[in-house]
């Protein structure tokens, strides 16, 4: 089964591993999210499917899951970046029956300087049962 079309970026089929590298599926990981048809329950779930919009480039999803008070207004993901594996590093807090939470992680991408790697503490807050991604700090 294919996932409907994204409005920017690439699409993925529902079969296919996960970019997040959760082991799971797509279409039972992130592109739920993606697709508007269920929001992540968690924010470390959150964490992986910005990381899987990053690698599929679907800016719009990154806007929407960014709190408003800290959200850029327009954002563009560089096509020559390649996102190919992301860490999860810790959580703290950010369950399903949180209000807010951390995700460290490190993504590991390639572009034209060459293989560099993003560690980054982000923190993540709950509005209206809805996991937002608030900022981040270098790890």
């Amino acid at each position: 089964m294919t996932s409907a079309a994204p409005t920017d970026g690439r699409d993925l089929d529902d079969s296919a591993r996960c970019p997040c590298l959760s082991g799971e599926a797509y279409g039972s990981c992130c592109g739920p999210a993606h697709h508007g048809t269920a929001p992540a329950p968690t924010a470390e779930r959150l964490m992986r499917s910005r990381y899987s919009a990053f690698v599929l480039a679907r800016a719009s999803y990154l806007l929407e899951t960014w709190h408003p008070a800290t959200r850029p207004a327009t954002l563009e993901v560089d096509p020559e970046t390649r996102w190919f594996r992301l860490e999860i590093v810790g959580t703290r807090a950010g369950g399903p029956f949180d209000d807010d939470g951390t995700v460290e992680f490190e993504a590991l991408f390639r572009d034209a300087d060459g293989v560099g790697v993003q560690h980054e503490v982000s923190r993540f807050v709950r509005v209206d049962r809805r996991w937002l991604y608030v900022d981040g700090t270098a790890g």
